[in-house]
């Protein structure tokens, strides 16, 4: 479907206006093709809802908090789909989901599947090293059902652990963000290796820090608000976003 390109884009700082834009477009696309974009969704909002039931009924509600916290590593992950769809968007190509599907299956033989190696062992690496934070803060703590890790973690030494996991993590979603906001769609449209998309992603994330953590934390601030609903809200923002990521890609690549 995608036209192949060797070509490493340059990319150029985002504006406030460039991120507007896209969310617009990215809006566009999801009333364009909602159902399509919905089921998509699904696998993401699905993962979720099954990971929160999983520790609910161990009682081993500490790794839901994990999870919730370290969701949004995994997240870029889920925009294969709404990419694609966009693409199609802008080239005035049919969407339907056989289609969509077809292609997204068909990346697992590019070099998608490596970036996604990359950003499932930090996420694992997220979640081991979180445990070790909950070892050193509440280790002696019993963390049996909801109501009791609730009221662990509103204790001081919960509320250290919370902050220094916070802390931990913003650092873990920084790097993934860094490597995968141009990183995935450069791998989807041109003909380049992993290895290469993530170097240029980082490297334009570096030459505008603070406009890209602004967009990323505004991204991870909105998918965890989300999450409080069952993960209902995943339905809307993972489509949103995922589309608007494609053509803040293509803006700027142009």
């Amino acid at each position: 479907m995608s036209n192949k390109d060797q070509k490493v884009p340059d990319f150029r700082p985002p504006t406030l206006a460039d991120f507007k834009s896209s969310l617009a477009l990215g809006w566009q696309d999801f009333r364009s093709a909602p159902l399509v974009a919905l089921f998509f969704a699904s696998f993401f909002a699905g993962t979720g809802l099954i990971m929160a039931l999983i520790t609910y009924w161990t009682g081993q509600t500490f790794w839901l908090v994990l999870a919730i916290l370290g969701f949004p590593l995994v997240g870029s992950l889920a925009t294969v789909g709404f990419y694609e769809i966009s693409r199609c968007h802008q080239n005035n190509e049919p969407v339907n989901l056989k289609s969509i599907a077809a292609y997204a299956w068909k990346l697992r033989l590019g070099q998608l599947p490596w970036l996604a190696t990359i950003i499932v062992v930090i996420f694992l690496f997220w979640f081991f090293l979180g445990h070790m934070i909950f070892a050193l803060f509440l280790g002696l703590s019993p963390m049996t059902h909801t109501s009791t890790s609730l009221t662990v973690l509103l204790t001081s030494e919960g509320a250290m652990m919370i902050a220094v996991g916070t802390a931990v993590g913003a650092v873990f979603a920084t790097l993934v963000f860094a490597l995968s906001v141009h990183g995935i769609p450069m791998v989807i449209e041109r003909d380049v290796d992993f290895m290469t998309a993530m170097l240029r992603s980082i490297s334009a994330v570096l030459d505008s820090p603070m406009s890209y953590l602004a967009w990323g934390g505004f991204i991870g601030a909105i998918t965890l608000l989300s999450m409080a609903p069952f993960f209902l809200g995943l339905f809307i923002t993972i489509p949103l976003f995922g589309h608007a990521s494609w053509h803040l890609y293509r803006k700027l690549s142009e």
